[in-house]
Protein backbone atom coordinates (compact mmCIF):
# COMPACT_ATOMS: atom_id res chain seq x y z
CA UNK A 1 0.00 0.00 0.00
CA UNK A 2 1.30 3.29 -0.60
CA UNK A 3 2.25 5.29 2.36
CA UNK A 4 -0.21 8.15 2.37
CA UNK A 5 -2.52 5.36 3.20
CA UNK A 6 -0.76 4.90 6.17
CA UNK A 7 -0.50 8.07 6.93
CA UNK A 8 -3.92 9.00 7.03
CA UNK A 9 -4.57 5.76 8.89
CA UNK A 10 -2.16 7.05 11.66
CA UNK A 11 -3.83 10.53 11.78
CA UNK A 12 -7.47 8.99 11.61
CA UNK A 13 -6.45 6.45 15.15
CA UNK A 14 -4.65 9.46 16.75
CA UNK A 15 -7.53 11.40 16.38
CA UNK A 16 -10.42 8.72 17.46
CA UNK A 17 -7.93 8.27 20.21
CA UNK A 18 -7.58 12.00 21.68
CA UNK A 19 -10.92 12.74 21.33
CA UNK A 20 -12.09 9.74 23.39
CA UNK A 21 -9.74 10.96 25.92
CA UNK A 22 -11.66 14.09 25.65
CA UNK A 23 -14.79 12.69 25.96
CA UNK A 24 -14.76 10.89 28.36
CA UNK A 25 -12.63 13.43 30.91
CA UNK A 26 -14.79 16.06 30.14
CA UNK A 27 -18.32 13.93 31.33
CA UNK A 28 -16.25 12.89 34.17
CA UNK A 29 -15.43 16.98 34.89
CA UNK A 30 -19.22 17.89 33.98
CA UNK A 31 -20.47 14.99 36.29
CA UNK A 32 -18.43 16.10 39.32
CA UNK A 33 -19.59 20.00 38.09
CA UNK A 34 -22.84 19.12 37.98
CA UNK A 35 -22.78 16.18 40.88
CA UNK A 36 -24.63 14.20 38.72
CA UNK A 37 -21.71 11.38 39.67
CA UNK A 38 -21.45 11.38 43.55
CA UNK A 39 -25.21 12.33 44.07
CA UNK A 40 -27.81 9.66 45.58
CA UNK A 41 -29.77 9.37 42.17
CA UNK A 42 -28.17 7.60 39.25
CA UNK A 43 -26.15 9.45 37.14
CA UNK A 44 -28.33 10.85 33.86
CA UNK A 45 -28.47 9.12 30.72
CA UNK A 46 -26.18 11.54 28.94
CA UNK A 47 -23.13 10.38 31.15
CA UNK A 48 -23.78 7.20 30.08
CA UNK A 49 -24.29 7.51 26.35
CA UNK A 50 -21.32 9.87 26.62
CA UNK A 51 -19.47 6.90 27.98
CA UNK A 52 -20.30 4.63 25.39
CA UNK A 53 -19.45 6.63 22.41
CA UNK A 54 -16.20 7.99 24.13
CA UNK A 55 -15.27 3.96 24.62
CA UNK A 56 -16.14 3.35 20.71
CA UNK A 57 -13.82 5.87 19.81
CA UNK A 58 -10.94 4.16 21.98
CA UNK A 59 -12.32 1.04 19.94
CA UNK A 60 -12.29 2.46 16.55
CA UNK A 61 -8.26 3.61 17.22
CA UNK A 62 -7.43 0.60 18.39
CA UNK A 63 -9.22 -1.23 15.44
CA UNK A 64 -7.96 1.72 12.71
CA UNK A 65 -4.26 0.87 14.04
CA UNK A 66 -4.85 -3.24 13.70
CA UNK A 67 -5.83 -2.16 10.16
CA UNK A 68 -2.97 -0.20 9.75
CA UNK A 69 -0.49 -2.44 10.76
CA UNK A 70 -2.22 -5.18 8.27
CA UNK A 71 -1.28 -2.94 5.41
CA UNK A 72 2.81 -3.74 6.27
Amino acid sequence: MPEKFKALASIGAWVLFIFAWIIGISLFIQGIINEDLYGTEPPPMEIWAGSAVALAFAVGSVVVMILRKKME
